[in-house]
């Protein structure tokens, strides 16, 4: 959150301390700042807003008495009401970020302040909080880690983030004693489907696909784009017995072999308005390996997976193969 005044951010302030002369001066500030200036009562509720309040809510006459954590998002107005009374109990300014959700159900992201005003027998009497509305940096970061860490076609992790994912998965897997499996999958002839109808319909596909395997997974579990028409999930925390978690992944395996073979209904918007539809039939190949306990690497266990996919492909494509190290 953001305090433009020290005195507001660093340290209680006494509500008698400024001539008139200086509350006038202050008061020229506020009313035509581009933050955001509130005064709450003990209880957060509004006594006054400043005029820039006017590009949230319209009509700010209103606003006084009214709840100031009312239009807080849900999931973050716990954290702010704690971080309220704390100043009201003790003194102490927090600075937060958190979602505004105006009337028009959109959302703001504001960065606030607040501070403790006090009268002059050191009673607390007031809280004053200064905000900014930040949404465009959020947004600008949000879009700056996407572009990092997913693939923009289907919008999965890609390969910096499935790094990640399956690090942690190796990790808990060793705090935990439990297997997770890495499955790798291929798209059985993605290249004829390009060359017949032309790689917008390909582009098609692949979204539809990264969606039907992510309904079969659990919310814990990751799939990636590896790249083309190559998939990558990682799947957690299973059982710590070996064969429970390999009936376990094959189950997961076979969910995913049967919702990819189901049709597919591909439809193109071309420039001309004319639109293209084709009724689309694929496969997939897929390997499958376990890991535990850090016993193998990272690479070591996306190329035992990729030996798995292959060796599918080499048996007539269409099947699911566990690595074996012994083949």
């Amino acid at each position: 959150m953001m305090c433009t005044m020290k005195t507001q951010c660093e340290t209680s302030s006494t509500a008698d301390a400024f001539e008139p002369r200086n509350e006038e001066y202050f008061r020229m500030i506020v009313e035509n700042a581009d933050d955001f200036f509130a005064v709450l009562d003990l209880e957060g509720r509004r006594l006054y807003n400043s005029p820039s309040y006017a590009n949230l809510f319209g009509h700010i006459e209103s606003m006084k008495g009214s709840d100031s954590f009312g239009e807080v998002h849900p999931d973050d107005r716990e954290l702010v009401i704690r971080a309220f009374m704390e100043t009201v109990q003790s003194g102490r300014s927090h600075r937060l970020n958190f979602r505004f959700v105006l009337a028009n159900g959109s959302i703001r992201y504001m960065e606030s302040c607040g501070a403790l005003i006090r009268n002059s027998q050191g009673q607390a009497l007031r809280v004053v909080v200064v905000s900014r509305d930040i949404t465009e940096r959020m947004e600008k970061e949000q879009e700056t880690y996407n572009f990092a860490f997913y693939d923009a076609l289907t919008q999965l992790p890609n390969r910096r983030l499935l790094n990640d994912r399956l690090d942690q998965a190796m990790a808990t897997s060793k705090r935990s004693g439990r297997y997770g499996a890495l499955i790798f999958l291929d798209l059985d002839n993605f290249k004829l489907l390009n060359d017949t109808h032309g790689h917008a319909m390909g582009d098609l596909l692949l979204p539809e696909v990264g969606r039907r395997i992510t309904g079969c997974l659990r919310e814990m579990d990751t799939v990636a784009r590896f790249g083309g028409d190559e998939f990558v999930l990682v799947l957690c925390e299973l059982d710590k017995d070996k064969t429970r978690s390999t009936l376990q992944s094959s189950v997961v395996a076979e969910k995913i072999h049967a919702t990819l073979a189901e049709p597919y209904e591909l439809k193109l918007q071309r420039e001309d308005s004319i639109e293209a539809a084709i009724e689309y039939h694929g496969t997939a190949s897929i390997g499958v390996v376990l890991f535990i306990n850090h016993e193998a690497s990272r690479e070591n266990i996306l190329n035992q997976a990729d030996i798995a996919m292959y060796q599918a492909k080499a048996a007539g494509r269409n099947l699911i193969r566990f690595y074996d190290s012994k083949v």
